[in-house]
């Protein structure tokens, strides 16, 4: 893991977000890309050098957290660029070989019975981006086990696995797999291939109306540093994805959860 994404919205969590970021990015000697983005709409009348003077206040802003917070000493860079949020990060995606992104449950300071506001959401559901969802004030800590829930064990994308590989080489973590088998099950779900079963220490197989459902029933016997799900037209959050916000009465978590691209 060579490369991470830390997009900075506006949350009054946004220092212990960036602090866990760099923390992160230390362990894996990674250099770290904090970027917020910015799009403006302009009228007739406004200001001419109006994006010039955004991207100053936005620079000085990112400065000023990074001020306040202990960067360790890794490489790290700053930015403030124009455009749609999603666009603008799969374009630095691509142009900076991002490894992961890490995104707070909330961007901005929004309702408490939110857990992925609006831009969050956004950018787990419409990006292929892997991510880590930190939560809310939550301190750095080596991964010593993950519990992967999925449906379907069918790996077909090339390097779908490789953040867990990645925290398993560094953390010599231990992977759970929880197999939920759901209506949508299809023979032959189950059978699980060479590069997963490689890195897998326990399966663990379920039958729940949702992978979601089948996680509520074994996530505290796991007793996981981190959910790891992926994303798929039918997956984890399909139904939560229907709007890019979701409820903390609908999903929540304590530890992080780690969103892989699609495994098919």
């Amino acid at each position: 893991m060579k490369n991470i994404l830390v997009p900075v919205g506006s949350s009054d969590n946004v220092l212990s977000h960036l602090q866990y970021a760099v923390d992160f990015a230390k362990a894996f000697n990674a250099k770290l890309f904090i970027v917020q983005v910015y799009n403006v709409y302009p009228k007739a009348g406004t200001m001419i050098k109006v994006d010039a003077i955004l991207e100053r206040e936005g620079k000085a802003y990112l400065n000023g957290l990074v001020s306040q917070i202990d960067t360790k000493n890794i490489d790290f860079s700053v930015k403030v660029l124009k455009g749609n949020l999603i666009d603008t990060l799969k374009l630095i995606g691509k142009a900076a070989d991002i490894d992961l992104i890490l995104i707070e449950p909330r961007t901005n300071s929004v309702k408490d019975e939110v857990f992925l506001g609006n831009t969050s959401g956004k950018i787990i559901k419409q990006t292929q981006i892997p991510a880590l969802i930190i939560p809310e004030n939550y301190v750095f800590k080596p991964i010593t086990r993950i519990l992967l829930a999925v449906k379907s064990a069918i790996l077909k994308k090339e390097n779908s696995l490789k953040p867990l590989l990645d925290i398993k080489n560094k953390f010599k973590t231990v992977i759970n797999l929880l197999l939920v088998k759901t209506t949508y099950y299809n023979v032959g779900d189950f059978n699980i291939n060479e590069p997963l079963q490689a890195i897998i220490t326990n399966i663990t197989e379920t039958e729940n109306a949702t992978t979601f459902q089948g996680v509520l029933e074994h996530y505290k016997s796991h007793d996981p540093d981190v959910l790891c799900v992926v994303r798929r037209k039918r997956g984890f959050f399909i139904k939560k994805w229907e709007k890019n916000t979701i409820l903390k009465k609908d999903f929540y978590s304590t530890k992080p959860v780690l969103v892989l691209s699609g495994l098919k």
